[in-house]
């Protein structure tokens, strides 16, 4: 097997570092090695305490949801994100995305192959569906209008399983953000914008996986409310490019090296053992090595110093450097985390990927 498919990971995700300056239509364009118009774009305020604001070409640009509450979509007109670019993105003059002399972060994703699935043509699924999906990546966005019942199935377009799921309800207030990750299992689900531990529940997912062509959804408000509309992020693995998994924490200031086949461009953990934030680490933001700054998807709260939470990245994988509460919790306590590369380890040529 080919060590990797994605020699340059920057195709598909990059990290954007910008500065504000309430200007109407600032057009800002990506670093890496490859041009990338975003398909999934979730922004972050760096020094202030602002909603994170997650958009996606399938709805559009100006429609965004916060990771941090339980609100619907909200239609922002052209004063937040206002449209993607061949490379890039063009924002509007709001304080949350745009303020002066702020330091912003935005990470972006690329799917870009369109679909619409007819369910009852088709056969796959119970549900319509549509979205847009890349094979080579392991990505796709799915929007679906929930159908009620016990449960339903859902095409999500990729040609493999997802590893994890992140399922936002788009019209209703009150909701919360609903995950799906292997490595907790199906019977089980995490909240988005809570600190909440995994938690048992068949209403989430049915208590069954996501195969190659759907993913089911039980009764509950966060997946499929009859009438209500939903967003769904799909992640399949892709050998070094992306790695979903877990491990277990040591409270040690030696803690565990976890592999994952690249050097880390970024990186989320959320412990499924303790009511701890989901905390945000990327390769972008300065102090990243050693000493990561990091975000919680799930508050508002500005970027901070990690000092409590070192995470290392290495060419290979990542290194938890103390016994921090969020990454490396009580002894015995199992964080989840998703993680996309810098560069593979390997590259399909036998190129070695080296450490900073």
């Amino acid at each position: 097997m080919a060590y990797t498919e994605i020699d340059d990971p920057s195709a598909f995700f990059q990290t954007k570092i910008y500065a504000g300056d309430n200007a109407s239509n600032l057009v800002l364009t990506f670093d890496g090695n490859s041009d990338l118009q975003p398909d999934f774009l979730w922004q972050k305020q760096r020094g202030g305490a602002t909603d994170h604001n997650l958009v996606n070409s399938v709805i559009g640009a100006t429609f965004g949801k916060s990771s941090n509450t339980d609100e619907s979509e909200q239609d922002n007109g052209t004063t937040y994100i206002k449209s993607f670019q061949s490379d890039g993105f063009t924002i509007g003059n709001s304080d949350k995305v745009n303020a002066s002399s702020s330091t912003n972060v935005a990470w972006a994703w690329k799917a870009g192959t369109s679909f619409t699935n007819d369910a009852s043509s088709t056969s796959i699924g119970a549900t319509d569906s549509a979205g847009s999906f890349n094979n080579t990546a392991g990505f796709s966005i799915v929007s679906y209008t929930g159908a009620g019942g016990t449960s339903t199935t859902i095409k999500h377009g990729l040609s493999t399983a997802p590893r994890m799921m992140i399922i936002g309800n788009r019209s209703a207030d009150s909701v919360d953000w609903a995950v799906y990750h292997e490595d907790i299992g199906n019977t089980h689900r995490l909240y988005l914008n809570l600190t909440d531990v995994k938690t048992d529940a068949i209403g989430t997912f049915r208590d069954t996986s996501p195969t190659t062509a759907i993913f089911t959804v039980g009764d509950h408000a966060s997946v499929n409310t009859s009438g209500a509309t939903y967003i769904a992020y799909c992640f399949a693995e892709k050998k070094g490019y992306s790695k979903f998994g877990s491990y277990i924490a040591n409270a040690n200031v030696d803690g565990a090296f976890v592999y994952t086949g690249f050097k880390p461009a970024f990186l989320l953990i959320k412990n499924t053992s303790q009511a701890t934030d989901w905390i945000m680490y990327d390769n972008k933001r300065e102090g990243y090595e050693p000493q990561n700054k990091e975000f919680r998807a799930n508050t508002s709260a500005a970027e901070r110093n990690a000092e409590d939470n070192n995470v290392q990245f290495c060419a290979n994988g990542f290194k938890l450097r103390n016994a921090g509460t969020k990454s490396n919790a009580d002894a015995g306590n199992t964080l989840i985390y998703m993680a996309f590369a810098e560069q593979p380890f390997v590259t399909s040529t036998g190129v070695p990927g080296t450490a900073r």
